[in-house]
Order: C-alpha cells, then sequence, then structure tokens
C-alpha cells in the first residue's frame, strides 16, 4: 500500500489537501462500502497506518446475555473466549479479515482520492472567488455560446458574461482580455457558479479604486455614480484633503488615469465632478460641461429648477437628454432644465436652497 502513500504525499504538495483529511476519509468510504455489500447494521471500523498505508478492520459488539442482533451483539460465553475479563454491557472489538477486503480498500481508496480532489478544488475554487465579490479581475475570453461570451478567469475556472451584462455594442475575439464585475459567486453541482458583469455602475468605481492611489487610500471618495454602459458616466468625487484636488486626482497627468480607465470600458466617457453637500451646487457641478446660471432646489420634493444660458441649453440636456438624465441619477434630484429665454422675470424664489 505504499503507493497509496506516495499518492497522498503527492496530492498534499500539489493541492495543498491535507493527507489526514484524505485517510479519515478513504476510511469512513470503505466502511460504508463494506456496509453496502455485507451489512449494514455491523459496527465496523477501518483504521489505515499513517505510515505504511496498510488497512485494518475492526467488528464492534456489545456482550449481553441473549443475542437478538448477531451484527451488533455477542454472547457473554463467546466475549469469555476473546478474553475472561469481559462482562455484560462491555463491548467486543475483534480485527476482521472480511473478503475481498484488500481490493475493496484499495478500489475506495482510488475512488476517494479522485472525488476528494474534485471537492477540494471546487470548494478552494468557490472561496477564491467568494472573497473577489464586488471586485474586479481580468478574465481572458474564450468563444461565444449563444449570445453570451464564455471567459476564463483562471487555468480552472470560467465565467459567463451573458448578453444583458455586457455592454451594448461591444464585441469579443478570442484571447480579448477584459475586466469584469464579480456579482455573485453561487456554489452549484457542478462547481462555482461566477455571474460577472460589464455594465454594473461598481465596475467604474474599483476601476478608478485600482487605478487611483488617492481613491484606494481613502483621501478621495467616490460619493455617486451614474452610468449608461458603454456610452457615458458620471462620478462624484470629494476630496478628505484639503490639499488635494480629487478631480485631477481621477484625471491624472495628462489625463493618464481616467484615459486607462475609459480603454478598459472601450471608450465609454467618463464625466468627473466634484461632489458638494449643497445640493444646488452639487446639481451645478453635476450638469458639467455645461455652464449654469441659477439651480433652485427643493430639497422636500427632491426637485430642482436649473436655468442655462441659452446657447448652453442643448448642452446642459445632451443627446435625447443624457446629460440631464445621467445628472439626476447622480444626484438623486428631478431636474427642470431651463433656457434664460424660457424664463419670465419672478419673484425670488422661497425654496430651501438657490445658487445664482
Amino acid at each position: 500500500m505504499s503507493e497509496i502513500m506516495d499518492a497522498l504525499a503527492q496530492i498534499e504538495k500539489e493541492k495543498g489537501i491535507d493527507q489526514e483529511v484524505l485517510m479519515e476519509t478513504i476510511e469512513k468510504a470503505i466502511v460504508d462500502a463494506y456496509k453496502k455489500d455485507k451489512d449494514s447494521d455491523v459496527n465496523m471500523q477501518v483504521q489505515m497506518d499513517r505510515k505504511t498505508g496498510e488497512f485494518s478492520a475492526f467488528i464492534e459488539r456489545e456482550v449481553v446475555e441473549d443475542v437478538t442482533n448477531p451484527a451488533t451483539e455477542i454472547s457473554l460465553e463467546e466475549a469469555k473466549m476473546h478474553d475472561p475479563r469481559y462482562e455484560v454491557g462491555d463491548v467486543v472489538r475483534v480485527e476482521v479479515q472480511p473478503k475481498n477486503f484488500g481490493r475493496i480498500s484499495a478500489q475506495n481508496a482510488r475512488n476517494v482520492i479522485v472525488q476528494k480532489i474534485k471537492e477540494e478544488e471546487r470548494k478552494s475554487i468557490f472561496n477564491h472567488f467568494q472573497c473577489k465579490e464586488k471586485d474586479v479581475v481580468t478574465g481572458v475570453v474564450q468563444r461565444y455560446v449563444g449570445r453570451n461570451v464564455c471567459i476564463s478567469l483562471d487555468d480552472k475556472t470560467d465565467a459567463i458574461l451573458t448578453e444583458n451584462e455586457q455592454i451594448p455594442g461591444e464585441t469579443f475575439r478570442p484571447t480579448d482580455r477584459v475586466k469584469l464585475y464579480i456579482i455573485e459567486v453561487k456554489e452549484s453541482n457542478k462547481g462555482p457558479k461566477i455571474l460577472v458583469s460589464r455594465t454594473h455602475p461598481e465596475l467604474v468605481k474599483r476601476l478608478f479604486e485600482k487605478e487611483v492611489t488617492e481613491v484606494a487610500d481613502g483621501t478621495v471618495e467616490i460619493k455617486a455614480i451614474s452610468r449608461e454602459a458603454g456610452s457615458r458616466s458620471k462620478i462624484a468625487v470629494w476630496s478628505n484633503d484639503e490639499n488635494v484636488d480629487p478631480v485631477g486626482a481621477c484625471v491624472g497627468l495628462n489625463g493618464a488615469r481616467v484615459n486607462a480607465i475609459v480603454s478598459d470600458l472601450r471608450g465609454e466617457k467618463i464625466d468627473i465632478i466634484t461632489w458638494d453637500s449643497n445640493p444646488a451646487i452639487f446639481i451645478k457641478n453635476a450638469l458639467s460641461p455645461s455652464s449654469v446660471v441659477s439651480v433652485t432646489v427643493d430639497v422636500d420634493e427632491k426637485s430642482a429648477k436649473v436655468i442655462v444660458p441659452d446657447n448652453q441649453l442643448s448642452l446642459a440636456i445632451g443627446k435625447e437628454g443624457q446629460n440631464a438624465r445621467l445628472a439626476a441619477r447622480l444626484t438623486g434630484y428631478k431636474i427642470d432644465i431651463k433656457s434664460e429665454s424660457q424664463v419670465e422675470p419672478e419673484a425670488e424664489p422661497t425654496e430651501a436652497e438657490t445658487l445664482s
């Protein structure tokens, strides 16, 4: 049986599965196999020698006056044949050598090793990627499966990027490297199921955390994100250090930092604006790159009226309303935008906050 011990040592080295765990599993599997083949009532124990790999089998029977179940009981008379000191209520442990025990042991040892390796590998993969939930990983495109994309996360693990988690219009070729946001890791009979996304707003946030040191260390906070994947994103940032410009830190020298993220997102435009606790200022910033004349905010209604120069109206609203829509999602306010010529002179507003 030395080949079994050699195999267990190799598995422990290559797979990181403790030999003791494997040996205990093998012992249990042999007992289960014997009970299934011979007698399910028998109280059998199997011990595997930790040095040689040899197996020993023992049957345990309780000493009784009258035997009703020979599989689990032994008479006092028979027990005293093993040892005259036995009394009623004692447990007699007798070593046995069942027929075909060696074959059963070797076969089950092999089966258990194979099964245990699969289980431990699945468990290892699950634990590894569960720690990466809500984070970004890099994958390599393998192939299309219908309209979904099979992406390799490592040598043993694939994820499926479903059609609804793909950026609209984005296409892939085999061997393309892509950044993915792990939404969730689930256990299944076939191993871990890893749900990934290219459209999730948190993907943008995680990319900034990896690219911008000040975001990673907490000096700069990303307060809010609104995103229309593949087209445009807006992020609101704030600095906890008055000496650090949050927008400048995210943009980087000559735009190097933000451009790296834009490249990861295949050209998606990113507006970086300064967050402010004053909603009027925050809304003004959120409508960038448009200029704003004034912002009147109703805090209770979570609504705002914004006036912009006549020549900035289309810019403030954006193509198909995108700029205004993203600004509204970013700030959490319903925003009504009008140009100066559309607004008749009115009395001073009484709403909670005004910027002009």
